[in-house]
């Protein structure tokens, strides 16, 4: 029961992570940050941050 929650965890981490590549802090940065807090926490920061600037 233990192994099936931090495989949904990691799973749900890389998700985010793929959410968040565009984003300011990149894939792992949410990928982490979903890691250690939730990964519906991790979400939230995704949908709160700035798109990462673009460089020309």
């Amino acid at each position: 029961m233990v192994i099936a929650v931090v495989v949904l965890t990691i799973l749900l981490s890389y998700i985010v992570g793929k959410i968040g590549k565009n984003r300011k802090f990149g894939f792992w940065g949410y990928f982490f940050c979903s890691i250690f807090l939730t990964p519906l926490i991790g979400l939230l920061l995704v949908l709160a941050s700035d798109p990462r600037p673009k460089t020309s």
